[in-house]
């Protein structure tokens, strides 16, 4: 079947270009793995979740949120919002679509795009003269293979399962990988009572929601490097020197780095409070796990 546009993912970025089509009449097709839109919002997000970035910042096109809206919006709320914004925009992905191929004709000047339909099983093929790729940047899931993981003889679950720390109160925790999901988890468990470490190795950033409101409001009006330098000046200011703790800043900016490697910074909900405090423990990196041992580079 033909198709102006074909958009791959009905997620937040799939949705805010489909009602921008439909705003110019432009036929398009929304296609989606899952049997819902959002899926990631609605499937795999723990319970405390809110929008790390203002809600100026995180606002789909025509529909803004409401002046009486909290500045950063909880996961309830943004589903709602999400809800309310297909039902408004008329919006009908196709769902049970895995897309396995898109490949460019240049004597057509089309895409040819094919799709197992997870349900019947065949496969559709859809052609159109613009690919619209909005599957988003967090979705796959990624266990390092860590040696001898296959051994470890407690619990091992993704970020993207997690919901609450309620279950695993008094037992002890590690969660590895210090991004903005593994920081705000670590987090989370140590306000139910869990014995919570948490492995940091690589170099991040760490920034208030403040900060990078205030970084993304001067990013308009100045050079990146000039938002770098006052976004690590106010870091240090606010958070202090965090190197004592066991959390090293890149050598690159965190704009400069969200813009030319995707990583985006740290955004602190309060876990370094808990780390400065002891609450929750910082490790180095993994040596390797010997059933219930979880052994570290320096012999801990």
């Amino acid at each position: 079947m033909e198709q102006v546009v074909v958009i791959v993912g009905a997620g937040p970025s799939g949705l805010a270009t489909s009602a921008c089509l439909s705003a110019h009449s432009i036929p398009h097709v929304v296609l989606e793995r899952e049997d819902v839109y959002a899926s990631l919002w609605k499937k795999q997000t723990y319970d405390r979740l809110k929008l790390h970035l203002a809600k100026e910042f995180c606002a789909l096109p025509f529909k803004p949120y409401s002046p009486n809206s909290p500045t950063y919006i909880p996961k309830a709320m943004f589903l709602d919002y999400l809800d309310d914004y297909v039902e408004t925009f008329d919006i009908r992905p196709r769902y049970h679509r895995s897309v396995e191929s898109a490949v460019y004709d240049k004597a057509d000047g089309k895409w040819r795009i094919e799709a197992r339909n997870t349900e019947s099983g065949g496969v559709e093929v859809y052609v159109a003269e613009f690919l619209v790729i909005a599957s988003g940047e967090n979705g796959a899931k990624y266990i390092p293979d860590l040696p001898g993981l296959d051994t470890f003889q407690g619990e091992i679950s993704h970020s993207n399962e997690y919901k609450s720390g309620a279950k695993y109160e008094n037992k002890d925790v590690l969660v590895v990988g210090c991004g903005n999901s593994g920081m705000e988890i670590a987090y989370d468990l140590s306000n139910h009572g869990v014995r919570t470490s948490i492995v940091i190795r690589s170099p991040v950033h760490v920034v208030t929601k403040e900060i990078v409101r205030l970084g993304m409001r001067f990013s308009k009006y100045v050079p990146i490097r000039v938002v770098d330098f006052m976004t690590v000046v106010m870091s240090k200011i606010v958070l202090g020197d965090l190197s004592k703790h066991g959390i090293r800043p890149p050598k690159q900016g965190p704009f400069t780095l969200k813009a030319t490697a995707g990583r985006a910074p740290v955004i602190d909900v309060g876990t370094i409070g808990k780390i400065k405090s002891k609450e929750i423990k910082v490790i180095p990196a993994i040596s390797k796990i010997d059933r219930k041992k979880v052994l570290f580079r320096d012999g801990i």
